[in-house]
This record gives structure tokens, C-alpha cells and sequence, in this order.
């Protein structure tokens, strides 16, 4: 427990340092929708990881192998990211007078302040809340489901396995098609029919639970290998319109610790989600050999998952882009008047003094 401990850690700080170089790739070269393309290499990522792990099960029937070829793997990861320079990125550095001036403790105060004053504002603050509370809410059920699936329905592990390679190429070709046709879509109505599609499709357990799929002829690797993973893909689809709002709404020079802030947030979110899984299914009695509550337990996911349409409206009706022009084209009095605008965070209080002098003006 302790070495998945650490593993998960690990994971969870690279998932949040690439967000945030993204963001602020994105916004130095003015490119607005970059995560798409990340989602999409981070899919293709997953599928290439998943054909490899079940090439190597396959051929070597040994977990410490594939634990050995997991740490090789994970080792070049690291030693890429230390022999690559900071520079080559393509971000903006500090210059080394003013990292002289400010210490470390300083530097991080200064980055606290300024994510306050940014989260603080409404277009920040209301999806932020709807994404993290969606979530959150909704008590995951995956463990038991995996369980019910190899032991009661005997199915073979490597079904499920493929599984995840074809909601891997699902996310690749759902991340496309978002690119290219649905980004003129309204943000809310968008949102609410994914969120509706998540509810829907955690009922698809439910049928090869109760085996309603061999009542409609078709088998259960079938199923499984086609729908047993189609609600974890939705709702990994349901976090990048806001991937894309927050890091095209980012305060300039706060656009890696706003990003940072949503990825350590939609952590959290999932973490306290496993615990509320965790906690029904100790609740309904859902134990090894007895599985007899579980689709009670999925009809409760189902329905909570339908909760976060009931307050919406926190989420934007515009897609980012033309949320972003539409804070630009706000009156002069309004900026003036606004507590946190589309400026550098370079200084909070030079900001505001600039703008008592064009009022006295």
C-alpha cells in the first residue's frame, strides 16, 4: 500500500505540472484550446500503455516482471524530465535580479495572493464549484463492479483490459470531434447533455450486473469490452471545457497556479468520491461473494449523478472564447471598477494605483 501510495503521488504531481504547462504554452503563444490536443496525446499515451501492459501479462504471466517493466519505464520518464531544460520549453523565465530579490517564501506568497484574488471572481468561482462538486457527489462504485465482473461473471481480466484501450481511442475521437465541431456549442447545454450521457451510461453496469445484455443477445465480453468503461471516459471528456475556460480566463502570470489549483481540486474531488463509494458499499452490505446490493448501489450513483443539473447555471452559457471576448469588451468604468482583470500579477497594488490615477485623471 505504501509503494501505490507513492506511485499515486507521483502520478498526481506530473498530472498536475502538465496541466499547468500547458496553460501557460497556451497563453504565452495565444493558442486557446491547446488541452485538447494534450487530451489527445495523453489518450493515445493510454493506449499504447494498456496494449504494452497486456502484451507483456500475456507473454510473461509474472506481476513482478511487469511491475520491473513499469519502474524502467518510469525511470525514463524521470531521467527525460532532468536532462531536459527549463528554457527549451518555450516559457517565459525570471530574470536572475529579480529571483535575487524575492525569496522563495516571498515568491510563494505572492502566488497564494494573487490565486485568491483570481478564484475569487464569479467566472472563475461558479464553474470551479459546479466541476469539483459534479464530481465529488457522485460515490464511486468501480472496485465492487470490477469484483462482481471476474468473480461472479467470470470474466477474464484482459476483456476488461481492452476495455480501457477502446475508451482510450473513444476519448481520442470524442476530444476530436469537440475540437472541431462542438467548441460553438454553448458551454452550459453542452455540459448538462454530457453530464446527462455520465448518468445514463453508469446504468449500463446495472444491465450486465443483472444480465439484462444476454436478454438483448449479446455476450458478456461483449458488453464489457464495448461499455464496461464508457462512463469513466465521459467523465474524463467532462473536465476539458473547463480545462480550456480556466486557461483561457487566467490572469496573465497566474495561469500555472490557477491551472495547478483545478487539477489539486479535481483530485480531491475524486478522492472524496472513492470514499463515498467506499462507504455505500459498506452501507448496502457489498462484500466478496455477495453482490446482491450492487445494483442498488448503482442506482444511487445514478441519481446522484443527476444532482449537479439542479444548479447548472453556475456554469457559463458561452464557450471560453467568447466568454474571453466578452470580458474584453466590458466598458472602461467596468475594468476600472472590476477587482481582478485580465492584467500581469506582477504587482496587485501598482494595479490598483494605476487605476486611482487614470480615475483622478
Amino acid at each position: 500500500m505504501a509503494c501505490v501510495l507513492l506511485s499515486n503521488l507521483g502520478a498526481s504531481i506530473a498530472e498536475v505540472v502538465k496541466d499547468a504547462l500547458v496553460a501557460e504554452y497556451g497563453q504565452k503563444h495565444k493558442m486557446c484550446g491547446l488541452q485538447s490536443y494534450a487530451f489527445m496525446a495523453l489518450a493515445s499515451g493510454g493506449i499504447i500503455g494498456n496494449l504494452l501492459g497486456g502484451f507483456f501479462l500475456l507473454k510473461t504471466q509474472n506481476p513482478k516482471s511487469m511491475f520491473l517493466v513499469f519502474t524502467a519505464f518510469l525511470s525514463l520518464q524521470l531521467t527525460i524530465s532532468l536532462a531536459t531544460r527549463e528554457d527549451s520549453i518555450g516559457l517565459p523565465q525570471s530574470s536572475p535580479h529579480s529571483l535575487a530579490k524575492k525569496s522563495i517564501s516571498d515568491s510563494i506568497r505572492k502566488q497564494y495572493s494573487d490565486l485568491i484574488m483570481a478564484i475569487s471572481e464569479e467566472t472563475l468561482c461558479h464553474p470551479l464549484t459546479w466541476i469539483v462538486a459534479s464530481i465529488a457527489i457522485v460515490p464511486i462504485l468501480s472496485g465492487p463492479i470490477f469484483c462482481c465482473q471476474t468473480q461472479c461473471l467470470n470474466l477474464d481480466p484482459s476483456i476488461i483490459g481492452m476495455s480501457r484501450v477502446t475508451g482510450q481511442l473513444m476519448i481520442v475521437s470524442i476530444t476530436l470531434i469537440y475540437d472541431r465541431f462542438w467548441k460553438s456549442i454553448s458551454m452550459r447545454k453542452l455540459i448538462g447533455i454530457v453530464q446527462i450521457l455520465y448518468a445514463s451510461s453508469l446504468l449500463l453496469d446495472l444491465m450486465l450486473v443483472k444480465q439484462i445484455n444476454l436478454k438483448l443477445g449479446i455476450p458478456n465480453d461483449v458488453f464489457a469490452l464495448c461499455f464496461s468503461g464508457l462512463a469513466e471516459i465521459i467523465a474524463q471528456f467532462k473536465v476539458l471545457p473547463f480545462l480550456v475556460l480556466f486557461a483561457s480566463l487566467a490572469p496573465t502570470g497566474c495561469e500555472g497556479s490557477l491551472i495547478s489549483f483545478l487539477a489539486s481540486a479535481l483530485c480531491l474531488s475524486s478522492i472524496v468520491s472513492g470514499f463515498l463509494g467506499i462507504g455505500l458499499a459498506s452501507l448496502l452490505g457489498i462484500r466478496s461473494g455477495d453482490y446482491s446490493s450492487l445494483p442498488a448501489g448503482i442506482l444511487i450513483q445514478f441519481l446522484a449523478a443527476l444532482v449537479p443539473l439542479g444548479w447548472i447555471y453556475n456554469v457559463p452559457s458561452l464557450q471560453p472564447i467568447a466568454v474571453k471576448e466578452n470580458k474584453r469588451g466590458r466598458s472602461k468604468r467596468t475594468r476600472r471598477n472590476r477587482r481582478v482583470g485580465r492584467v500581469g500579477f506582477d504587482s496587485v497594488y501598482d494595479y490598483r494605483r494605476e487605476r486611482e490615477s487614470e480615475a483622478q485623471k
